[in-house]
């Protein structure tokens, strides 16, 4: 649903879009993951000792009980500012995409975190509902482009119009939210087996490395980021090799850092014709500058507790400035 309007040569539009995903693939394990004891692993023998000794092992199934939803306010601004002015289309998105799964392969969403594709608990799925491994919350792009009428300059007239002529300016500008991640303990905390999705308790509020100037430490504690979290193992009522049980914390209920990025693009159209055909034939040259404020856009820290780094970036989401010069010909 949308509405649309036309104010001074723009034309205006705000909507409102919303999917629903039904029937989606999903992993399933009804016998629970490996390592499984007795009292998960339904379909596999043991003997008094916990020892397997028939019946089915791992079973990893491909289902469709997964379900996903998008709700999103699109709005968007294009056309011609004043008369001479640029032309420009402005689009700036407030979206949220749930659901259970986001993936069937894994593992990992980028960077160094890592996204398995399986539920945490595979007899209670309904628990990792949450934010989409993709999603984007916030999501703003501008692009521009400007005419120089460079031929019309008193200066520049007498280099006449064929040298003069066709000189445009671009540039595309992209700021978005940070893609979401979730934090797993990385130990095997319950009787139902691991997959490396068993999630802690968080017991801490992280000042996150958005507001600081060392911004790949994420967490803001380097070796002590894990103390912002505890594992709970060795509880009362726990099972497993472990005795524990798995943790309070949602999925993706942390989100990385924003992504910035401006591109640049100086543009000359030269226009020929090809002898007594008249057939035209348009000469272009580009000089781009991609990333042109050599912004670093660092990627998703390592989110797995016991695991090497964690909560440490180690690598960043996009290239740094690049120059490219290219001249293209088209007929």
């Amino acid at each position: 649903m949308s509405v649309e309007r036309a104010v001074r040569g723009l034309g205006l539009s705000a909507g409102y879009v919303g999917t629903a995903g039904m029937y989606l693939p999903a992993i399933d394990a009804p016998n629970a993951f490996p390592g499984a004891t007795a009292e998960f692993a339904r379909y596999t023998q043991f003997n008094s000792a916990g020892q397997i000794t028939g019946g089915f092992g791992t079973d990893m199934l491909l289902t469709n009980r997964s379900h996903s939803t998008y709700h999103a306010l699109q709005t968007s601004a294009q056309g011609s500012v004043a008369k001479a002015g640029p032309q420009i289309q402005l689009n700036f998105t407030w979206a949220k995409s749930l659901d259970d799964t986001s993936s069937v392969i894994g593992p990992g969403v980028g960077g160094t975190s890592a996204a398995p594709p399986a539920p945490q608990d595979p007899f209670d799925t309904a628990a990792d509902k949450g934010s989409s491994t993709f999603d984007v919350k916030l999501a703003f792009t501008a692009t521009v482009m400007q005419d120089l009428h460079a031929e019309r300059a008193p200066g520049l007239r007498l280099l006449g119009p064929r040298l003069m002529g066709g000189w445009q300016l671009l540039s595309i500008s992209t700021m978005a939210s940070g893609l979401p991640f979730t934090v797993y303990s990385g130990v095997q905390q319950t009787g139902v087996g691991s997959m490396g999705v068993d999630p802690p308790d968080q017991i801490g509020r992280p000042v996150l490395s958005t507001g600081r100037t060392i911004r790949e430490d994420y967490f803001g504690l380097g070796a002590d980021n894990a103390s912002y979290f505890y594992i709970p193992v060795n509880v009362p009522g726990g099972t497993g090799p472990n005795d524990g049980v798995f943790g309070t914390l949602g999925r993706n209920t942390f989100r990385g850092p924003a992504l910035y990025n401006f591109d640049f693009a100086l543009i000359k159209d030269t226009g020929w014709e090809l002898g007594q055909s008249r057939k035209s034939m348009n000469l272009q040259f580009r000089a781009e500058l991609f990333n042109l404020f050599n912004i670093v856009n660092f990627g998703l820290p390592s989110n797995i507790l016991e695991g090497s780094g964690f909560g440490i970036i180690s690598r960043t989401a996009s290239n740094s400035r690049q120059l490219q010069f290219s001249l293209k010909v088209m007929f």
